[in-house]
């Protein structure tokens, strides 16, 4: 009886390490392969393809649900939709952000959702940083800056596209861990619920959005052998891209899997050096790395303390959370998938 919590918390730790694991392996994955369709085979499509994207992930969930992998579940529709808003911004903005705006701009941007992120969760969740925790995400965040940022420059609109980018792609994070802690959603069920929605309107808006971005039409494409094989591994890979990233929020929280998921930046960055021969590492760049590596052991440590961070209060107006009581963040919703 008293090995019993030892198991359990053993079993979670396993998972949480599979978790993370799963979705660096992926994540960069699929940067690799999108660096080379793009890059090399001129599918600069990339609205389209995250459209194309979300239908593999659809067919993959309504495949496990056929073969009872995949239980029934309920989102109501005003939910799904505001996520489904959140994420289609989130994507368009990026996109967007990207064309107007300088490559450092973009980097600076998306290294604000992490504030973002802890300021919705502290004023929705009520969570508490303690000290540590707070200056660890300041070292995640000069690490990162030193390695990714260089030539800075901005103007309105791409200000307002990049403002967009962040609070969208900031509040839809939010939401995954929100929604499969509210209705109790394992993040097989809650992509069952979301990737058919974005699939559709991202395939409906996609070509046009694209064609504005880049004046090329996707329906006249070379569609040659490579070109689709390296579209279908592209679909293949993000679904699991796309599940553990649902995983990673719905075990944590958007705060620190915006903090850990940088580590993705720096494979990243490394694999470029060695697989597409761009600049070199110089040393401004390799102590970033390290400085940033610094910061998320830091930041794994100092939160994992007690009080370290999100000491919360649940109480969500739920039949669900009333019968289960209030969920911890160590709750394993992924364990009933």
């Amino acid at each position: 009886m008293k090995m019993a919590p030892t198991s359990k918390a053993d079993r979670k730790a396993a998972l949480d390490v599979a978790s993370w694991m799963f979705n660096v392996v992926t994540s960069v994955g699929i940067i690799i392969v999108n660096k080379a369709l793009m890059a090399t085979y001129g599918f600069s499509f990339a609205t389209t393809l995250t459209g194309l994207h979300f239908a593999t992930t659809t067919l993959m969930t309504a495949f496990l649900r056929w073969l009872g992998y995949i239980q029934a579940s309920h989102l109501p529709l005003p939910e799904l939709l505001k996520f489904v808003l959140f994420a289609n911004f989130s994507i368009v903005g990026m996109n967007v952000s990207l064309m107007w705006n300088s490559v450092g701009f973009y980097q600076i941007a998306k290294l604000s959702m992490i504030p973002v992120s802890c300021f919705l969760e502290v004023v929705l969740d009520k969570i508490r940083y303690s000290r540590d925790t707070k200056l660890s995400i300041g070292v995640v965040l000069l690490g990162v800056a030193v390695c990714t940022v260089t030539d800075v420059s901005v103007n309105g609109r791409g200000f307002i596209a990049a403002f967009i980018a962040v609070w969208s792609t900031s509040l839809q994070q939010y939401y995954v861990h929100f929604l499969q802690r509210k209705y109790n959603l394992g993040s097989f069920n809650l992509l069952g619920h979301t990737a058919p929605v974005q699939a559709a309107s991202l395939l409906v808006l996609g070509p046009f959005l694209d064609l504005w971005l880049t004046n090329k039409r996707v329906d006249q494409y070379d569609y040659n052998v490579t070109a689709v094989f390296f579209l279908i591994l592209s679909c293949t890979i993000a679904v699991g891209t796309n599940l553990s990233q649902f995983i990673c929020i719905g075990r944590f929280t958007a705060v620190s899997f915006q903090v850990l998921g940088h580590m993705k930046t720096i494979l990243v960055l490394i694999l470029g050096f060695f697989f597409f021969g761009k600049e070199g590492l110089n040393l401004h760049v390799v102590l970033g790395m390290i400085l940033a590596v610094v910061g998320m052991i830091w930041y794994g440590n100092a939160s994992s303390k007690p009080g370290g961070k999100e000491r919360r209060s649940y109480s969500l107006p739920t039949d669900r959370s009333q019968k289960h009581g209030a969920l911890s963040d160590s709750g394993d919703p992924d364990d009933k998938v």
